[in-house]
């Protein structure tokens, strides 16, 4: 996609459109604008019981943007059940603009020294457009997602999307909208002005689920 660089990206971001590869080989983009989305209500946030017990217990510690390029990476990597995705190396390229420049943010989950999961997104106004995940250890990931939404929820965010649903953001919480639902929430949030650093870094998980039963 020549010509095609962060500022463009984000006008699709505020037109409810995103973009994707077939796969990680191929140096094609597409951009997408579904009939149908994934989104989380933040204030119907589900966390389920076991996975509350591991957040208190700060199995991880979570960072913020410490290392947004490698996440992306990993997010990339084939992994069991899972051997192909769809991040190719333009959009490596884009998102890794896009961090420079303030609008793409990960976080990320260590145990014992070593990076065990996390996921990255972009935000814009009050919404947050989740891109992807990754795990190499149980509920490395889910503990980033819960953290990502106390974030979201301390910084006054009122849209966090998913784009697709899966069974695993379904225990979460997560519906699919229409497109013109969609749409009418985008804008809404890119009306509000989220603050994705609102929430310090380093903040226990205990801390981190009691800001978001606060508003649940």
């Amino acid at each position: 996609m020549r010509g095609f660089g962060a500022k463009e990206l984000l006008e699709c971001y505020a037109r409810g459109v995103f973009p994707m590869a077939e796969d990680r080989d191929d140096p094609r983009v597409f951009l997408l604008d579904p009939d149908e989305r994934g989104v989380i209500a933040l204030d119907r946030f589900h966390i389920p019981k076991s996975l509350a017990k591991t957040v208190r217990k700060d199995r991880f510690h979570v960072t913020v943007n410490r290392c947004f390029s490698v996440v992306v990476d990993q997010c990339a990597a084939p992994a069991r059940g899972r051997e192909n995705t769809w991040i190719n190396d333009p959009i490596r390229h884009l998102y890794g603009e896009l961090h420079e420049q303030g609008h793409a943010h990960s976080l990320e989950c260590w145990q014992d020294g070593e990076l065990a999961g996390g996921l990255y997104g972009v935000s814009l106004g009050g919404a947050f457009f989740g891109e992807s995940m990754f795990s190499r250890r149980t509920d490395a990931s889910k503990v980033a997602l819960v953290h990502l939404v106390a974030r979201l929820v301390a910084g006054d965010f009122v849209l966090l999307d998913t784009q697709f649903i899966t069974d695993h953001l379904q225990r979460f919480g997560a519906e699919t909208i229409s497109r013109k639902a969609y749409h009418r929430q985008l804008r809404i949030a890119l009306n509000a002005q989220g603050d994705f650093f609102a929430m310090p870094e380093g903040l226990s998980g205990a801390q981190a689920l009691q800001s978001i039963t606060q508003t649940s």
